[in-house]
């Protein structure tokens, strides 16, 4: 199974599960031609000590998922994401070029991974850079675990995703014409920062600083985690700047459940404009009213991305 999967199915709506806060969560997107994709159903389930493996078919009945195509996002433990200059090799020995490359930059042995790549596209008219790609790999008994439990779930899984990817396709509804757009969420596990430009997918970092953190009672701890995040932040978009000097970020944008400090501080000290905002600014949430709710929408928001997916055309 890839994790950039080009799988072609005719159903109109995906269902995606990602992992959540103390359990699941399984959220169903229709794509509408001229209108703005719709939530379908978005549901949470608490583990609650219940081993996933005991719930999940439960969980995915009930959600319907036979009706769907279907992906799943790893936790964000359990693979590698790296952005590598692209081998210089023919298409059909491009796997096998990366392959070699990764032996030396994974923490597992590269005959026990699953790699998949997606090319990240150069400057309109080329300016001499070589070409850039991101890799993702991920054990092959991780990528197994998975498939045969959704498998004995009944859950057809198509694509095995990652949350880089799902972030991505919520940011690309909200780019601004011709520029960049730089997007940050955060929880109970760390931040994910990613960049995208044109539809496309140039930077995902991950930073340890939790939402716990810059919540913390203790002023001077919740100010040393804003201080070290915005550090972290500012060499990210830097290093980016200077590896893409093509692409223009016009803003940072915070993901549902952001904290109030934390925009705040953002907003008073990072050199550009940054900004909260909601799902319904972009996506058609009628069908789940609970979704008007910012935790509501911080608790969903990789699952919903997942379910933006769309399929390479034919």
């Amino acid at each position: 199974m890839r994790f950039f999967s080009k799988a072609k199915k005719n159903l109109d709506a995906r269902l995606a599960f990602a992992p959540a806060s103390g359990g699941i969560v399984a959220a169903a997107v229709r794509r509408q031609a001229g209108d703005r994709p719709a939530i379908i159903s978005c549901d949470f389930q608490a583990l609650g000590g219940t081993p996933l493996a005991d719930m999940l078919p439960r969980f995915a009945q009930a959600a319907d998922a036979s009706s769907y195509r279907c992906s799943v996002l790893l936790p964000a433990r359990q693979y590698q994401l790296l952005t590598v200059e692209a081998p210089n090799v023919p298409q059909d020995e491009l796997k096998t070029a990366v392959r070699w490359r990764m032996k030396d930059m994974l923490d597992f042995h590269v005959d026990d991974a699953t790699i998949d790549v997606m090319s990240i596209p150069v400057e309109r008219g080329g300016n001499g850079r070589h070409p850039m790609m991101i890799v993702v790999a991920a054990r092959n008994s991780v990528v197994k675990e998975q498939q045969e439990l959704y498998a004995a779930s009944s859950v057809p899984l198509g694509v095995i995703d990652i949350p880089e990817m799902a972030q991505r396709n919520i940011s690309v509804l909200l780019e601004p014409e011709d520029r960049g757009l730089a997007m940050l969420s955060i929880d109970e596990n760390g931040c994910l920062l990613t960049v995208t430009y044109g539809g496309e997918l140039y930077l995902g970092r991950r930073m340890d600083v939790t939402l716990q953190q810059v919540q913390h009672e203790n002023s001077d701890q919740r100010m040393q985690a804003l201080d070290r995040l915005m550090l972290e932040l500012q060499r990210s978009l830097d290093h980016f700047e200077r590896q893409f000097s093509f692409v223009t970020i016009g803003k940072l944008l915070l993901a549902p459940g952001a904290a109030d400090a934390l925009l705040a501080y953002l907003g008073s000290n990072l050199y550009m404009p940054v900004a909260a905002f909601t799902l319904e600014e972009v996506l058609d949430i009628s069908a789940v009213p609970y979704l008007s709710s910012p935790d509501a929408q911080a608790l969903c928001f990789l699952a919903i991305g997942g379910a933006l997916r769309e399929e390479p055309a034919p």
